[in-house]
């Protein structure tokens, strides 16, 4: 596995890590034994970086990750993340005693006395910014956290943090169907140093080998009430991802090897985490770390994929509170 170093001089991990937000059953039912096969597998594999929070399945996943750690000892480098008040209705969190509550029950799942990277999961508006540094900063000189990240900012508000402290990771969705980092964020992360973390690299599903059927989302499937997956824009969405599928396999390679493998040549400081229970799927994902993209082949995945080809918001109207908006 190629590594990547998660910022500036954070430690290097594999380019591709593992989202853990299905092990606390954002994606339906979830299973200790699969999850726990899965991140055996990813040892196997290279895939050494974990990311989970607090809200997954509410400490559901930091809890799985926590046996596994009990049973076979600690290999990964591990992010968690806390800010968000579960609702309804969902609010925003960053105060000091909010902040080291949620870190010392993080760790207290997770069975470990500290996190290679603790991030602010959203950011609350009404307090600075340059505030809520200082608490991290503070938490990192004693050591209960290696490094500090943010998640789904703004470039403006990387810039007035990194005054404060270097910021190791900026945490994004990004893949061929969500290219808003592209708008100023990946590069802000190039000039501050910082780790451009790739979350949903495969479009939440949509880059699998077999053809996605909204129709069998359970009841409490993310999935469900998000625009892009909801009629009429699913149709049209699911044409392009047809012919996207038809090039991988020209290509002798699984759509989710190829969607991997295009996020990983946007940056040398762009990794991915594909999230995923399966060791199968987790298997394909670590591949793309290994392709290498030529011209020609970007020119054809624009081609079938040009930037802003989606059809329909990344969220409805309640999942797009708290993302910070800049264009």
């Amino acid at each position: 596995m190629e590594k990547r170093r998660l910022g500036e001089n954070g430690p290097e991990i594999g380019a591709v890590g593992l989202g853990c937000m299905s092990f606390g059953g954002m994606y339906g039912a979830t299973d200790e034994a699969e999850s726990h096969r899965t991140l055996a597998r990813a040892l196997d594999l290279g895939v050494d970086h974990l990311d989970t929070a607090n809200i997954y399945g509410e400490g559901v996943s930091e809890n799985v990750i926590g046996s596994f750690i009990r049973a076979n000892g600690n290999r990964f480098t591990i992010a968690t993340k806390a800010g968000i008040v579960s609702g309804p209705p969902r609010s925003f969190d960053n105060s000091p005693e909010h902040l080291r509550a949620n870190l010392e029950a993080s760790l207290r799942r997770l069975g470990v006395d500290h996190v290679a990277l603790y991030y602010i999961h959203r950011r609350e508006q009404e307090r600075p910014i340059e505030d809520v540094m200082e608490t991290l900063v503070r938490f990192k000189d004693e050591g209960k956290i290696g490094a500090i990240g943010l998640s789904e900012i703004a470039p403006s508000t990387l810039e007035r943090a990194s005054a404060v402290h270097p910021v190791a990771a900026v945490q994004n969705e990004y893949s061929l169907w969500t290219r808003l980092p592209e708008i100023g964020l990946v590069e802000a992360c190039r000039r501050q140093g910082t780790a451009l973390v790739a979350f949903s690299p495969l479009a939440r599903g949509m880059f699998s080998s077999t053809p996605v059927d909204p129709e069998t989302f359970g009841p409490f499937d993310f999935r469900r009430t998000n625009p892009r997956f909801m009629e009429p824009n699913f149709a049209y969405n699911a044409k392009a991802f047809d012919r996207f599928r038809a090039f991988a396999e020209k290509k002798g390679l699984s759509p989710a090897s190829l969607a991997i493998a295009w996020v990983l040549s946007r940056g040398p400081h762009v990794i991915a985490i594909p999230g995923t229970r399966s060791e199968e799927h987790l298997a394909e994902c670590a591949a793309g770390a290994a392709v290498s993209l030529s011209p020609d082949d970007l020119d054809a995945i624009d081609a079938i994929m040009p930037s802003g080809f989606a059809h329909g918001d990344r969220y409805n109207d309640a999942q797009a509170v708290g993302p910070e908006r800049y264009c």
